[in-house]
């Protein structure tokens, strides 16, 4: 029977695994879909590449500072562990390697390319883990000292502080340094519009997301027992509620539609498995809102060139899906209680801090170093040609 729940368990985690690994697809066709067309190459190129420099970094370092376990021993010392240790590494490697993913959206259109996947080995092999340690595996004493504290722990079920508030705010200090796109801000204070290239791919990015989500937060479970229905239809709460509410504050413009349920299911993330599902749809539906107005704020009133919007729906959005954890997951508001607002607040700044400092850090060293900005000449002519080589669909056939 343990042997029997032991293969049950590894199977439950490997199915999580694959649908996050499926969901960096619809990272690239989201990017693929909101860049202009000279960009589309480099969209799809970036984020199976940075998938894979955060594989390696991850199995050879970034898991070992999270939880203290390596596998550089032989592979009869790998088998004692059943599969179970290596299919956990594989699920919880795919939500370190979103961290690049999210960062990518931010940066497009301007970033060098080998510059970034320096960046990315150092977040995925020491910027990350070391948070995810301290949130997810007790490192330095500080959940222990917030349960003294406040009477709870830090609670991030599925990761809105730990991987996407992460994420958001380690990619905004990059896009700072990077700089607008060229003739995105005029001097005389007016814009050009960079509209999105293909709305088509930009839905079948956001629905691969959207679907694949379902693992990233059901799995978060991490044991067959554990699995909990009252996690997925949150989950389905959350999304449905960022659509409604991006949808009405967006305008129906499409663009916010399709990112109104990523918003939704961002903040969710952390308090899923405690919200009842009205409250997943009341924090899902402000994730929305919050969203369309603080997206329209960075590239409007604040002339912040954030392409995706990675800061307002990963950062701002996973920073308030940190915070609602704490009120909606209270009895008194139908929630299974055991969370502390308190812990929730002091978790999430901690978590907001690290991220900007090692934001700021890392591509404030590799500007001052490497430079990671494509020249003008290179970025007018878009990084498909400048980096790669090639466009995503030629000019013209070429016949023999």
């Amino acid at each position: 029977m343990d042997a029997l729940k032991q293969g049950a368990d590894a199977l439950f985690i490997l199915l999580g695994g694959i649908m996050v690994l499926a969901m960096h697809a619809g990272f690239a066709f989201l990017e693929l879909g909101t860049v202009r067309k000279k960009n589309q190459v480099n969209a799809l190129v970036k984020i199976l590449v940075d998938f894979s420099v955060s594989t390696v970094v991850y199995f050879l370092v970034g898991y070992g500072v999270a939880y203290g376990t390596s596998f550089l021993v032989g592979a009869d010392q790998l088998t004692v562990m059943n599969g179970y240790e290596l299919v956990k590494f594989f699920f919880l490697l795919t939500f370190a390697a979103a961290i690049p993913a999210i960062i990518s959206g931010g940066i497009a259109e301007r970033a060098r390319f080998w510059p970034q996947l320096i960046a990315t080995a150092v977040i995925v092999g020491f910027v990350y883990p070391f948070f995810e340690g301290i949130a997810w595996n007790g490192h330095f004493g500080f959940q222990t000292w917030l349960e003294s504290l406040t009477g709870a722990t830090f609670h991030d079920f599925a990761g809105s502080v730990v991987v996407h508030a992460v994420g958001g705010w380690i990619a905004l200090p990059a896009v700072i340094l990077l700089g607008a796109r060229a003739n995105r801000y005029r001097k005389d204070g007016g814009m050009s519009a960079h509209p999105p290239s293909n709305i088509p791919f930009l839905a079948l990015g956001a629905w691969i997301l959207i679907v694949g989500w379902f693992g990233f937060n059901v799995m978060s479970a991490q044991r067959l027992e554990n699995i909990s229905g009252l996690v997925a239809v949150n989950s389905l709460m959350a999304m449905v509620g960022g659509t409604l509410a991006a949808l009405i504050a967006g305008k129906n413009d499409p663009g916010f539609v399709h990112n109104g349920p990523l918003a939704g299911l961002v903040a969710v993330c952390a308090g899923s498995d405690l919200m009842h599902p009205m409250g997943a749809l009341v924090v899902g539906a402000g994730a929305g809102l919050l969203f369309v107005v603080m997206f329209t704020a960075t590239q409007n009133r604040w002339k912040i060139d954030d392409v995706l919007g990675v800061w307002p729906l990963h950062g701002l959005c996973g920073t308030w899906g940190g915070l609602a954890a704490g009120i909606f997951g209270q009895k008194a508001l139908g929630g299974l209680g055991g969370v502390s607002f308190v812990a929730q607040l002091m978790g999430t700044a901690l978590g907001v801090a690290w991220a900007l400092l090692g934001g700021l850090l890392v591509y404030g060293v590799l500007k001052a170093t490497m430079g990671i900005r494509l020249d003008q000449e290179e970025e007018f002519d878009g990084a498909d040609l400048s980096i790669h080589r090639i466009s995503s669909t030629p000019d013209r056939e070429v016949s023999w």
